[in-house]
C-alpha cells in the first residue's frame, strides 16, 4: 500500500542525511509520498482501492492550496518482492522519497522494510497483515490495520461460533501472507470443539484437484482458504464443481474482492464468507465522516469504496497531518507518526511502539446476490 521538498529539504538523499539530520525544510514547495503495491497484477483488485483512497486524501489536501503540496508517486510492484525492492531503491535514490504508503502485501513488505529502515524512510502499510512484520524492531515501519494474529482468531471464532462448524478443512497457499493466516485459524480452531484437516496448494497452478478431492472426501462443515482471491475464486469453483456444495467457504482479507466472485462464478460464490481487519465504507452509514468519505470516493472514481480504500485514505492522512504540522523530512515525519492520535475513516488511528495500530476490530463479509455485503464485526455478526 515520498516526501521531498524540491531537492533541498529531504531527510534522505540516496541514503545520506543532510548535515542537520534532516530537520531543515523550505517553507514552501512540493513533497512526495510514494504508494507501493500490485497495481496491474493478478491481485491488483485489493490494492487499487487503497491507492485510490490515498490519492483522494492527498487531492483533498492539495485543493486547500497549502504552502507545501504533496505529490503521490505510484510504484507498481505487481506483488513481486524482488520488483518491490528495486522500486524501493529507485524511490529512495532517484525520487528522493521521505515517506511511503505500503507496501501492500506481506511478502514484499518483509523485503522492502529493511531497505526503508536503512534509509530511515517512514512507511505506513494499509493492507499487509503478516504478524511477524511487527517483530523486527523496525523504527520507521507502521501498519494501519490489525495483524493476522488478530484476524485469524477472529475468523476462527466466527466459524466455530456463528457458523457452528464442527469439522473444518483449512487450506493455505504457502505464501508469507496465506500460510501464517491459515495457521492462526488452525491454532484458534484447535482451542474449540472442532476437527481440523489441513492442506496446501500452489496458487501458480490452475488445477487444484488434489486438494479438492481431499476436501470432497472429508465432507467438512466449513472450508477456510488462506490466500488471495485469484486462487480463492478458482478453488471455490473447483470445489463446487466437484460437488462440495454444503460446506461454507471462508477466506481472509486477501479474498475480499469481486475477483473472488468472478473467478468462482456468481452461483458458486453465493454465500461465501470473508473476514477482514478492514471496514468498507458505504454512503448509507450514519457516521458523517464515513459518509463524506464514501460520497467523495464515489464522486472521484465512479465506484463505491472497496477493500482497504478507507485504510489507504487514513494512511495517507497521517502523512498529510505530518506535513500540515510542518514536518517535511524523514526524521521529523517519523517522530510525528509516534504522536498520531486521530479519528480516521476506518478506525481510530494511534500507533504502538512497534508500529502496530491499537484498534483491533475484525469484520465479516458475505457474498449475497453477487455482491459483497457487510455482516458486521466478527464478535457480533450473525449468518442470515
Amino acid at each position: 500500500m515520498a516526501l521531498t521538498l524540491g531537492l533541498a529539504a529531504c531527510g534522505n538523499d540516496g541514503g545520506t542525511k543532510p548535515a542537520d539530520g534532516g530537520s531543515s525544510a523550505a517553507a514552501s514547495g512540493t513533497v512526495k509520498i510514494g504508494f507501493m503495491g500490485d497495481l496491474t497484477g493478478s491481485n491488483a483488485g485489493i490494492v487499487i482501492p487503497p491507492r485510490n483512497g490515498a490519492k483522494l486524501a492527498i487531492d483533498e489536501y492539495n485543493k486547500t492550496n497549502p504552502p507545501v503540496k504533496i505529490e503521490l508517486v505510484p510504484y507498481d510492484s505487481q506483488g513481486d518482492a524482488s520488483k518491490a525492492v528495486a522500486l524501493a531503491q529507485q524511490a529512495i535514490k532517484s525520487d528522493k522519497i521521505v515517506g511511503l504508503v505500503g507496501p501492500a502485501f506481506s511478502g514484499e513488505s518483509a523485503q522492502v522494510a529493511p531497505v526503508l529502515e536503512e534509509a530511515e524512510i517512514p512507511s505506513v502499510t494499509a493492507s499487509a497483515t503478516n504478524t511477524n512484520l511487527a517483530a523486527n524492531g523496525w523504527k520507521f515501519w507502521h501498519r494501519i490495520l490489525p495483524n493476522d494474529s488478530v484476524q485469524g482468531p477472529g475468523i476462527a471464532d466466527f466459524i466455530a461460533g456463528a457458523a457452528a462448524a464442527k469439522t473444518v478443512f483449512v487450506i493455505d497457499d504457502k505464501s508469507e501472507y496465506g500460510k501464517p493466516l491459515a495457521d492462526a485459524v488452525r491454532t484458534q480452531l484447535g482451542t474449540k470443539a472442532v476437527k481440523v484437516t489441513n492442506d496446501s496448494l500452489d496458487p501458480a497452478e490452475s488445477d487444484f484437484s488434489s486438494v479438492v478431492n481431499k476436501v470432497a472426501a472429508s465432507k467438512p462443515d466449513a472450508i477456510f482458504f488462506g490466500g488471495y482471491y485469484a486462487a480463492g475464486g478458482n478453488l471455490l469453483k473447483q470445489l463446487r464443481d466437484k460437488g462440495v456444495k454444503d460446506a461454507k467457504f471462508f477466506s481472509g482479507d486477501g479474498s475480499l474482492d469481486k475477483g473472488l466472485i468472478d473467478g468462482a462464478g456468481a452461483a458458486n460464490a453465493e454465500g461465501a464468507l470473508v473476514g477482514c481487519p478492514c471496514y468498507i465504507a458505504t454512503p448509507d452509514v450514519a457516521d458523517a465522516k464515513v459518509k463524506t468519505f464514501a460520497d467523495s470516493y464515489k464522486a472521484a472514481y465512479n465506484t463505491d469504496p472497496a477493500i482497504y480504500a478507507a485504510e489507504g485514505y487514513d494512511a495517507a492522512t497521517v502523512f498529510v497531518e505530518a506535513v500540515k504540522a510542518g514536518n517535511t523530512t524523514t526524521d521529523k515525519i517519523n517522530e510525528f507518526l509516534k504522536t498520531v492520535d486521530l479519528g480516521g475513516v476506518s478506525k481510530h488511528v494511534k500507533f504502538g511502539a512497534n508500529g502496530e495500530v491499537e484498534a483491533k476490530d475484525i469484520y465479516i463479509y458475505q457474498v449475497k446476490g453477487g455482491a459483497i455485503t457487510l455482516l458486521g464485526k466478527a464478535a457480533e455478526a450473525k449468518l442470515g
